[in-house]
């Protein structure tokens, strides 16, 4: 992967792990760039779901990279093929770098598919197997600009054996010299970049093994995969991340498949993650929830106080569906609150005061919440303009934390509802 245009230049690094800076010599052209922390374009079949492409872009400050997943590609192959021109023409995207990753992050896949030469997709239509030369033969269709090299993930199950967890780093590794060795030699993957899997289920010791032996490949940046919001809490998360990141380069940027709640992105930007996947306002979304969780740090701090009260005052009952120790990504979280719940029917403010997207300008509590009892599809539009809005604004807040020292008010201001909310509980 010689000449890579990929650069990652760091501004800043906070407590030694949490780094600032900029992905810079994005796409072929290398014109983009990614600011980090930051997060991915999160689509199905190069969409953010609900939005059309005229829609999502009325929205201020969003990636630079879009996501597409082989699950949700992988069935039209053939058609791809006979089209020839790649996804970004076909799916009519533009101004985008295009990033090509194995699963989607809001599905969870069925395990127990992999054998050492295929891994296993699932489309709306079944499973997908895919050998390594399958797989290439994929990325020679998508023309992506970067992907994840295939990968044995199947381990992040707590029942996954040692045996199992080691023989899935053996697999990744062999996956990706493969994918290495077709890459270098196809002229129609120049100046795409590869990025290494980091794998290991939750053995610490297989962990930095994968990590080590991934680094060594001349790849452009990781993915640490397996660690995704269910699989395990987050103090083995963070554990497990630092002990990755000793064994990988500075230079590479370092992204975290499957994790995408408020509270875990915090903690593993902490831990030194630098990019992550946008799925968690779609997950709101089909929920019939708002993101209403405060990451405004420039508020006066008596203000901040008052303002906290009020959101909880008028959040409270909804909130307490959903628990900071809870970890099935399905359940409601305490950064939300449900607009199907009848209290809202006659409540004739914004989603959340101040927020700036159309929805929250155009429309209140009461209209969602007629939208959502009635199954209109402009519930799901709204709600996901709004939560994709307020999500990059959060990335946008933390950036500006780490800029300013003031990520400890972040925090506070970030898991101070939920934390309550706990307690309220008790």
């Amino acid at each position: 992967m010689a000449g890579s245009r990929m650069q990652l230049e760091l501004s800043r690094v906070v407590q030694g792990r949490s780094r600032l800076g900029v992905l810079k010599g994005l796409g072929r052209t290398g014109q983009h760039s990614l600011e980090i922390p930051g997060c991915l374009l999160y689509t199905h079949f190069g969409t953010v779901p609900h939005l059309t492409q005229d829609t999502l872009h009325t929205l201020i400050s969003l990636p630079s990279v879009t996501q597409i997943t082989l699950s949700h590609i992988a069935e039209h192959q053939e058609v791809l093929e006979e089209f020839k021109d790649g996804f970004r023409k076909f799916a009519g995207l533009h101004d985008t770098v295009l990033y090509c990753s194995l699963h989607d992050p809001a599905t969870h896949s069925p395990t127990g598919y992999t054998t050492n030469k295929t891994v296993s997709v699932w489309g709306s239509g079944g499973r997908i197997e895919l050998t390594v030369a399958k797989f290439m033969a994929f990325q020679k269709t998508v023309q992506p600009d970067w992907y994840q090299s295939m990968c044995d993930g199947e381990t992040w199950q707590n029942s996954a054996s040692r045996k199992r967890v080691r023989k899935s780093v053996d697999r990744t590794l062999a996956h990706l010299d493969e994918c290495l060795l077709v890459h270098q030699k196809s002229k129609e993957l120049e100046g795409v970049e590869v990025f290494g899997v980091v794998e290991g289920g939750d053995i610490l010791e297989e962990r930095v093994r994968s990590a080590r032996e991934t680094a060594k490949r001349p790849v452009a940046g990781f993915c640490l995969d397996g660690l995704q919001t269910g699989s395990m809490d987050q103090t083995l998360r963070t554990q497990l991340i630092t002990a990755m990141i000793k064994e990988l380069p500075e230079d590479k940027p370092r992204l975290l498949h499957g994790v995408g709640r408020p509270d875990e992105v915090l903690a593993c930007v902490e831990a030194g993650v630098d990019l992550f996947e946008s799925f968690f306002p779609f997950l709101a979304t089909e929920r019939g929830c708002a993101l209403s969780f405060g990451f405004d740090i420039s508020t006066d701090p008596e203000r901040a106080v008052l303002e906290l009260n009020e959101e909880k005052a008028t959040a409270g009952e909804s909130q307490q569906n959903g628990d900071l120790n809870r970890h099935d990504q399905t359940q409601m979280t305490p950064f939300e609150m449900n607009l199907k719940e009848k209290r809202y029917q006659d409540d004739f403010r914004p989603l959340v005061e101040g927020c700036g997207c159309y929805c929250c300008k155009n429309h209140q509590r009461a209209y969602l919440y007629h939208l959502l009892v009635t199954n209109e599809l402009l519930a799901g539009v709204l709600l996901m303009i709004h939560n994709t809005a307020h999500y990059h604004g959060f990335f946008g807040a933390l950036r500006e934390a780490l800029a300013t020292d003031k990520l400890d008010v972040l925090k506070k201001r970030v898991l101070g509802d939920g934390g309550l909310q706990t307690e309220r509980k008790e």
